[in-house]
Parts: C-alpha cells; sequence; structure tokens
C-alpha cells in the first residue's frame, strides 16, 4: 500500500482503471447465466446496438460483464501500451467509455473510430499517446457503426457482409478522423459548464450522419430495441456489484489516508474545482468514487428505477464525472431538480389532455438524470438555484434529442447538457452573479 500511496497522480489512476477492470472480469463467470458467457457475447457483437439497448437481454449477464471487462481491457491497454499520461479527462472517458459496455459499446464496434484517430495523428504527425482520449470517446457513435455492419440500409438484421463492413470503417474513419477537433473547440461553446465536453462534437456528427445516410437518401431509419428488453432486469445482480466495487473504494481509500475531513474539504470547497486527483489527493478521489457511487446507486433504488442494461450502465456514465467535478453536494440540486420538473409535468400533462409518460423513474428519464449531472459546474459557480433549474430545462429537452441523430449518439444526454449551456450560461452571465462575486460583495 505504501507504493500505491506514493504513485504520481497518473500510475495511480491507471492502477485505478485496473482495479476496474478486474471487477467486471472477476464478476463475469461468476453470474447465474455463466455457462452462455460466450455465445450471449456473440449475441452482443452481432444485434443492433441503438441506444437503449439491454445487454443483459441481448446477451446475459454474464457476457455483459465479460464485455465490459474486454472493453475495459482495450482501454488500459492504450495508456500503458503508448505510455500515456491518465488524467481527469482520461478518468471520465475510461469509466464513461466501460459503462457503455452494457448497452452500445461492445469489443467489436469500437475500432473502426479507433482507427480514424490514429489516421488523424498519422496526416497531423502527432502521437497517438497525446489522443487516446480522443480515441475513447470516439465510441460515442458505436451504435452506428454496428447498423452499418449488420443492417445498413435495410430495416431488418442481415449480418456481417463485406459492402456494410467497408461503410462502417470509411464512416468511422472520417468521425476519428475529424473528431480531435471537435474536442479542442467544444469548451469554448459551452464555456466548460458541461462536463461532457466531448458529447457535443460526437452529438453533432451523429446528427449529420443521421441526416446523410438516412434522412436525406430516403432511407427508414430502424427501429430500435423493443421495450421489452428493458423489463430483463435484476436489480439484485446491479446492486451487489455496485455495493461491493464502491464499498471496496470506501475501504482503499481509507487505507491510503484519506480521513473524512479530507472529503469533507471536497464536498464544501466553494471554488469550481474539475480535477480532484490533482487537487485533492489520489486517496479523497478514490473516496469520493466510493461515495458518489454508492450515492447514485441510492437514488435509482429510492426511485424504484429497472435495474436492466441500461439502468447498470448508467450509473458508471453518471460516476464518470468523480474526478472532473462531480460529488453528493453538487449533484442533488441536480437530481431535485429532476423531481420538481417530473412532478410538475404531470400535473400540466394531466390539466391539459396529455398522456404523460416521463415519470422520474421512466427509463429515459433516468439516462437523461444520468447526464445532467454533466451541468454541476452550474451549480457550484453560480449556486444550487441554478443548478436546479439546469436541472428543469434538461429534463424538459433531453427527449426530444434523440430525434436529431436517430438514437445512435449515445452521449445524447451530455448532447442536451451542451444545448442546455447554449441557451442558458449566456443568460446568467449578463443578469446574474457567481457565488464568488456575492461572496466578495457581502464581504466589501
Amino acid at each position: 500500500m505504501k507504493k500505491i500511496r506514493n504513485l504520481s497522480e497518473s500510475d495511480f489512476l491507471k492502477v485505478f482503471f485496473a482495479f476496474y477492470t478486474a471487477c467486471f472480469l472477476i464478476a463475469a463467470p461468476m453470474m447465474p447465466d455463466r455457462a452462455d458467457m460466450f455465445s450471449g457475447l456473440w449475441q452482443i457483437l452481432s444485434q443492433p446496438s441503438k441506444a437503449s439497448t439491454s445487454y443483459f437481454a441481448l446477451g446475459g449477464y454474464a457476457a455483459t460483464f465479460l464485455n465490459m471487462g474486454l472493453v475495459g481491457i482495450i482501454c488500459l491497454s492504450f495508456f500503458v501500451g503508448l505510455k500515456t499520461t491518465a488524467n481527469n479527462a482520461s478518468t471520465l472517458a475510461f469509466i464513461l467509455t466501460v459503462g457503455f459496455g452494457s448497452w452500445g459499446i461492445n469489443i467489436l464496434n469500437v475500432w473502426p473510430t479507433f482507427a480514424g484517430v490514429g489516421l488523424y495523428c498519422l496526416v497531423k504527425r502527432e502521437k497517438l499517446a497525446a489522443n487516446v482520449n480522443a480515441l475513447l470517446f470516439s465510441t460515442g457513435i458505436a451504435p452506428l457503426i454496428t447498423d452499418l455492419m449488420i443492417r445498413y440500409p435495410h430495416a431488418e438484421v442481415v449480418g456481417f457482409n463485406l459492402p456494410g463492413i467497408g461503410l462502417a470503417i470509411l464512416v468511422g474513419l472520417v468521425i476519428g478522423f475529424f473528431l480531435p477537433a471537435g474536442l479542442a473547440n467544444s469548451p469554448r461553446v459551452h464555456k466548460g459548464f458541461d462536463l461532457y465536453s466531448a458529447a457535443l462534437p460526437v452529438g453533432m456528427t451523429a446528427f449529420f450522419l443521421n441526416a446523410a445516410l438516412f434522412k436525406t437518401l430516403g432511407v427508414d431509419l430502424p427501429a430500435g430495441a423493443p421495450a421489452e428488453q428493458l423489463q430483463i432486469a435484476s436489480p439484485v445482480i446491479a446492486n451487489t456489484f455496485c455495493g461491493i466495487m464502491f464499498g471496496l473504494c470506501i475501504l482503499f481509500a481509507f487505507i491510503l489516508g484519506c480521513r473524512p475531513k479530507d472529503y469533507l474539504r471536497l464536498l464544501t470547497d466553494p471554488a469550481l474545482v474539475t480535477n480532484f486527483t490533482s487537487t485533492y489527493g489520489n486517496a479523497v478521489f478514490l473516496m469520493n468514487v466510493g461515495c458518489f457511487g454508492l450515492f447514485i446507486l441510492g437514488y435509482y433504488n429510492l426511485i424504484g428505477a429497472t435495474f436492466n442494461g441500461v439502468t447498470f450502465g448508467i450509473v458508471f456514465c453518471m460516476l464518470s464525472t468523480c474526478n472532473s467535478g462531480s460529488h453528493p453536494a453538487n449533484v442533488l440540486p441536480i437530481m431535485l431538480g429532476y423531481a420538481a420538473a417530473s412532478l410538475v409535468s404531470s400535473w400540466l400533462s394531466a390539466l391539459v389532455g396529455g398522456n404523460f409518460v416521463f415519470q422520474l423513474n421512466a427509463q429515459a428519464i433516468c439516462v437523461g438524470l444520468c447526464y445532467a449531472n454533466g451541468l454541476s459546474p452550474i451549480a457550484d459557480k453560480y449556486g444550487w438555484q441554478f443548478g436546479f433549474i439546469a436541472a428543469v430545462m434538461h429534463y424538459v429537452l433531453v427527449t426530444s434529442v434523440p430525434t436529431l441523430h436517430g438514437g445512435f449518439c449515445l452521449y445524447n444526454g451530455g448532447f442536451t447538457a451542451a444545448l442546455i449551456c447554449i441557451i442558458l450560461v449566456p443568460e446568467l452571465e449578463r443578469f446574474f452573479r457567481t457565488k464568488d462575486e456575492r461572496r466578495a460583495l457581502k464581504i466589501k
């Protein structure tokens, strides 16, 4: 433990990534359907994976955990093999990508966009090691790659075919090649208030490709996964796995020297902090992983979410910002904003005779809340009440955005968060003071 305690930020994060990956690989053969693990993995690889496709239903529990673990190995190999420096953005990219291993990303559909980023590095003469985060973020459009390989331009699955595979590789090369430029520009658009910064260029790319490949050519957009898939769920498996993983993170954080007052400092720091490992240390970051993870898990249990493959995955997708600015204190106003928006929308729907289907535990709303978490910098900089307002706006918009990208963008909620920033942040800057400015005035 002494050696781990003295590791640099980058090396510690790589150890954490290895632990995170190992948890899924160890859990896979312990699942009740382990006998079908490899046949289930083939089902995951060979069937459509548009959002929201639950791999629990598609391939089974063991196959899903195996896929998540193997995705983790692929991602970790880039950080270790290329000797890449891991940081807060790497934490987001790694946890997010593995989290989608239960509902959109698999060990086959990541490679075409990886190749595109590699092509970018060759043309621009940049080191691949400096673009590993971009590699991982490029997988946000992985469901489109699968669709192109197995059914485009048909509505039904026809299986892997050479024209489809060729088109998937071509599209993946284009996406990966142009993504790094989009990633560099994205913070200028949302001004740092959307922690899922990669969602903007990925979402806009999916929007364009949906139009180019389907709308403009008159090709019917294939249906997403049937709703019945989402009924295949196991709260016991999800809660047991997450409880053990996050509990171990808290235990290891204590062993590494994190004290309650150290973590309290993170929760109450008035400054807008976007890198926890470098600001508070590795042990405090690990404590946030455990506490924030249990906080997310508790929320989804409280609202009665169905723990299918999608819900299981979004626990980790939401957790991905644990090193970039999110913690229980600044995410709570966003959760409350979602709850208030759901209650008010239900009342207004009844008033106008509408058919209200977006209850707080509805699948689309559960996924939406996962990404509304990315707006936590608004609560940090302007106050909890503005985080609450941002969450209400996100709730209203998030279910309409998939129409733009056809369900091919896994970062739908993060894309929505960027749109909220474009709408809300200029008004905040024009009409309201930040918490620091209000504090300075009060002192004066």
